[in-house]
C-alpha cells in the first residue's frame, strides 16, 4: 500500500482571508468539510498518514485507511460547528490501493446531545466497490452537530479498508457567536497574536515574521498567511468556550490536497501584544500594504443577503478606514467589490459594485470628502484563490483599497 505524501515544511500565517459574499440564493453546502469547521474528533488507528480528517477534505483521491487487519468495525465521530441537519451523503471510494479494500457496509448517526452518546440513525446502507459519487438521502432529517460514521466491513480485503470522502450536504446554519476572540494564544508551531475587529481578523505569529488576516464566522476562523514569500491558507474551529482552537492549514494552491499540518492553539491572554513586523493594528497594516504596493485588501465585510446593506458588524473594519484617510488628509482611494463565483456572473458584477458604493457611502458619511473616493465592482473576473474550494472562495470574497 502505498503512502499519501504530505507537504512536510512548516509555514505559518497571513496575507489575505475572507471578504463580502454574495448569495443569491440559500446554498446547500457540504456540512462535512473540513473548510466549513468539521472536524473529527473520534478516529480509529490509522494506517500512516492515512488520517480520519483525509475523507473531510473534498478531495476523493486523498482518504483514510485503517491499521493493517483492522478491516471491521472502524467508528469515527466528526463535530460540526452548530448544530445542523444533513439532507443527503455522498461517498468516494475509488481511489483504493488494495483490491477489495473499498468501504462497503455503512451505517450514519447523528447526535445534538455529545460526541458520546445521543445518537439516531440517518442512513445504512452497502456502498459500491471502488466508486466515487455515491450519494443518498437521509432516512430521517434529524439535527444534529456530531455525526457517527460506521464501516462496518470491506470488500474481501484482510488487510485494509479504505474511504475517500464523506460528505455531508444541507442548508449552511447561521453561525454561533462566542464573542471577542481577541488575544495571545499558544500555539503548536509558535504564539500568534490576533486582534478581531467586527468580523475581521488581523495578526502575526513569532516564526519566521509570520503575518495573518481574515474573517471569523461565528467559531470559525479562515485565515490566510504569508511568511517572506510563502503563503496559503488556514481554518480554525473555537471550542464553545473561545478559549482553545483546533485547525489545519495548506500552502498556497494545495486547498484541495489534504492538510499540510495542524494548527491547534490555547488562549494564554486577553492582551494581544504583537510582533516586530506587525503594525499591531488593522489600520497599521492597510497602510504598510498601501505603501508598499498601492492595494489592500479588506475581509470580514458583511453585507445583508443579497443586499448592499453593510451589516452592523462591519462597522468597526471600516472605521479603521476611515481612521487612515483622515491621518492621511492626500489619501486617495478607490473601492474594488470582488465575489466568488456563486451565482451568475452578471448578479456577482451588479452586486459587487453596489456593495462598492456602499462602502464609500459609508466612508462619505463619516466625514470623508468624496472626491477621495470613487468605487467600481468585478464580480467574480478577478480571483485570487481557487473558487473550487471554501477557503479559495473565501480569499476571493473581497474589498480592495487602491491608491490613486
Amino acid at each position: 500500500m502505498n503512502r499519501l505524501t504530505f507537504f512536510q515544511g512548516v509555514v505559518l500565517f497571513g496575507a489575505c482571508c475572507l471578504l463580502p459574499s454574495v448569495p443569491v440564493h440559500a446554498e446547500e453546502v457540504n456540512l462535512l468539510s473540513l473548510q466549513e469547521g468539521c472536524l473529527p474528533v473520534v478516529a480509529p488507528p490509522t494506517y500512516g498518514g492515512w488520517d480520519a480528517q483525509n475523507v473531510l477534505d473534498d478531495n476523493p483521491v486523498s482518504g483514510w485507511a485503517c491499521e493493517q487487519g483492522k478491516v471491521s468495525g472502524n467508528v469515527f465521530v466528526f463535530e460540526m460547528p452548530v448544530e445542523a441537519t444533513l439532507e443527503r451523503l455522498a461517498l468516494d471510494t475509488a481511489s483504493i490501493d488494495t483490491p477489495g479494500s473499498a468501504a462497503k457496509e455503512i451505517t450514519v448517526e447523528v447526535s445534538k446531545t455529545s460526541a458520546s452518546g445521543g445518537y439516531q440513525p440517518i442512513l445504512q446502507a452497502t456502498l459500491a466497490p471502488d466508486s466515487d459519487g455515491q450519494k443518498f438521502a437521509v432516512t430521517q432529517k434529524a439535527p444534529g452537530r456530531w455525526v457517527r460514521l460506521t464501516i462496518i466491513g470491506n470488500y474481501g480485503s484482510p488487510e485494509y479498508t479504505e474511504l475517500f470522502s464523506f460528505k455531508g450536504y444541507g442548508e449552511k446554519p447561521a453561525p454561533r457567536e462566542i464573542g471577542d476572540i481577541s488575544g495571545a494564544y499558544s500555539t503548536d508551531y509558535a504564539s500568534f497574536h490576533v486582534q478581531q475587529e467586527g468580523t475581521s481578523l488581523n495578526g502575526c505569529y513569532e516564526h519566521h515574521d509570520g503575518l495573518l488576516s481574515g474573517a471569523i464566522e461565528g467559531k470559525v476562523m479562515k485565515l490566510t498567511w504569508r511568511e517572506g514569500e510563502q503563503n496559503g491558507a488556514a481554518i480554525m474551529v473555537f471550542a464553545d468556550d473561545g478559549k482553545s482552537f483546533k485547525g489545519f492549514w495548506w500552502p498556497s494552491g494545495a486547498e484541495k490536497d489534504v492538510p499540510a499540518g495542524v494548527w491547534n492553539g490555547t488562549k494564554e491572554s486577553a492582551k494581544v501584544g504583537g510582533c516586530p513586523n506587525w503594525s499591531g493594528s488593522l489600520g497599521g497594516e492597510l497602510k504598510k500594504q498601501l505603501d508598499a504596493t498601492g492595494r489592500a485588501r479588506l475581509y470580514g465585510i458583511r453585507f445583508a443577503f443579497n443586499s448592499a446593506a453593510i451589516a452592523s458588524e462591519s462597522l468597526p473594519i471600516l472605521k479603521e478606514v476611515v481612521e487612515l484617510l483622515r491621518n492621511n488628509s492626500v489619501l486617495k482611494l478607490a473601492i474594488e467589490g470582488h465575489t466568488d463565483n456563486i451565482g451568475t456572473a452578471k448578479a456577482n458584477e451588479t452586486l459587487s459594485q453596489q456593495r462598492a458604493e456602499s462602502v464609500k457611502k459609508y466612508l462619505v458619511e463619516q466625514g470623508v470628502v468624496a472626491e477621495r473616493l470613487t468605487f467600481a465592482g468585478f464580480g467574480a473576473s478577478v480571483p485570487v484563490a481557487d473558487n473550487g474550494t471554501e477557503l479559495g472562495r473565501a480569499q476571493n470574497r473581497r474589498v480592495e483599497l487602491v491608491r490613486q
